[in-house]
């Protein structure tokens, strides 16, 4: 049997390397999407979309219409990039923090779609209950996180830093404070949809395209990209996971 090629891998990398702001979502949405039943015409709710690529993928190969969202990226920047693609009309972007209020009627999204932002704003027992009511009963939510392979403990003593967790020496040149709340292990995050009243628990995985999206990345002219290149080889592959989560409202 024919296993056909990646949708991301016959894209114009060169536009992906301009637009990337992390490991290439759009390589992520697109192994996470082939997990949801997604058909032409359904309303999904890209939150937290940065520069859109996700949203592109969406649009592109399944004929959805985005509501593509970011805090962090202009809309009027996102319109210009999607209309140059001639998706102006697949894909709506929108100025929103998850973190307030959200303008969206309830029951309003077939599926919420989210991909390397939701350890933002998500990583605590209330903002999935705020979300999922967004997404009509029986539709589908999406997340795709960075990770860890293991939940790192807390600090023994102090090192020099302000992470208060046991980070491995070869991270440490690269950890900050923020990380401590946003990297989680997938039995972590796991548990914590558990806990989420009205969903039904999908597909919690580790992504198997973990090392491409983040070799897409290190290609990037991007500053940050230039950066994660020292980080990921003194990773090396022991500590950083690519961590899926799925469900269903009932």
């Amino acid at each position: 049997m024919t296993i056909p090629t990646p949708f991301t891998d016959g894209y114009d990398k060169a536009f992906l390397l301009e637009n990337m702001m992390g490991p290439n979502a759009m390589r992520v949405a697109e192994e996470m999407a082939s997990f949801l039943t997604l058909r032409p015409g359904m309303r999904v709710l890209d939150l937290g979309c940065g520069m859109g690529i996700s949203s592109i993928l969406l649009a592109e190969k399944f004929g959805v219409t985005v509501f593509a969202a970011d805090l962090w990226i202009p809309p009027t920047d996102n319109f210009r990039r999607f209309a140059a693609l001639g998706l102006e009309a697949r894909i709506i972007p929108l100025h929103v923090d998850a973190t307030g209020t959200l303008p969206f009627a309830e029951g309003y999204f077939d599926v919420l779609f989210s991909v390397d932002s939701y350890q933002y704003f998500g990583a605590d027992e209330t903002m999935l209950p705020k979300l999922l009511p967004l997404v009509r009963p029986g539709g589908e939510v999406a997340v795709a996180v960075p990770g860890l392979l293991r939940e790192l403990p807390p600090a023994r003593k102090p090192w020099v830093g302000v992470s208060g967790l046991e980070v491995p020496p070869e991270l440490q040149p690269y950890w900050v404070q923020e990380m401590d709340g946003q990297f989680h292990s997938l039995p972590w995050w796991r548990a914590l949809w558990e806990q989420a009243p009205g969903l039904r628990l999908g597909p919690c995985r580790e992504m198997d395209c973990l090392r491409r999206a983040w070799a897409d990345w290190l290609e990037s002219p991007h500053p940050y990209a230039r950066r994660d290149v020292s980080m990921m080889q003194a990773e090396g592959g022991k500590h950083f996971s690519l961590v899926q989560l799925c469900g269903q409202r009932m």
